[in-house]
């Protein structure tokens, strides 16, 4: 695909419901939600960036900026259709947990045209631990569980993530209460995102005024 992915950034501590958001908006034709975490699963362990990527998780080595930034590259080479042809045009990458730091936006700012963060924000982070520690009981991650181990990811979201939304224009950062039910955080989303596709919707009304 020439030119940059038409991006949209789903940003939040953890516990936010990024993901929940993205997986919903994923289905509707128009968008395509990229996360991380899909990223590393379908990851081919036999695969040149799959080693390096082995060598360092196997010794608890954070993966350097520029190897993440590369394996996002990949994927998205391999899993994102432009459909070009569509009549909304190529589909809204949603972006979920990259960039993770103000180096890895650099790295991206060459791939993705930035066109909406949606801040989802959270002002009782306790509500936000004991969302992640049920969350993560129910799926049988008792690891995960542990209340220290979940407040230490906010110090490492709040020392080095939070910082991201500096590096793109105020006026693309939309703030999104995630405290609010998932029905009402869509809302909110849906709004936020509306104005974006103004195009895709004068062509789909277009369309439909000559049938």
């Amino acid at each position: 695909m020439g030119g940059r992915y038409p991006s949209v950034l789903l940003f939040g501590a953890p516990g936010v419901g990024k993901g929940t958001q993205g997986a919903v908006l994923g289905k509707i034709p128009g968008f395509f939600h990229m996360s991380t975490g899909d990223m590393f699963r379908s990851l081919d362990r036999e695969s040149e960036l799959g080693k390096v990527f082995l060598e360092y998780s196997s010794k608890g080595l954070l993966v350097p900026d520029e190897f993440t930034v590369d394996l996002w590259r990949d994927y998205m080479r391999t899993h994102y259709e432009p459909l070009t042809d569509a009549p909304c045009g190529p589909p809204i990458v949603l972006l979920d947990g990259i960039p993770r730091n103000l180096r890895q936006a650099e790295l991206m700012d060459d791939a993705i045209e930035v066109r909406r963060v949606l801040h989802l924000v959270a002002s009782d982070i306790d509500a936000l631990v004991e969302r992640i520690r049920r969350r993560a009981l129910e799926q049988g991650r008792h690891d995960d569980a542990d209340e220290s181990v979940i407040r230490n990811r906010y110090e490492v979201y709040e020392r080095e993530t939070a910082p991201v939304l500096g590096h793109y224009p105020s006026e693309l950062v939309v703030e999104i209460d995630a405290l609010e039910p998932p029905l009402g955080v869509l809302r909110q989303v849906v709004d936020a995102l509306e104005p974006i596709v103004p195009a895709c919707k004068a062509r789909v009304g277009a369309r439909g005024a000559r049938t």
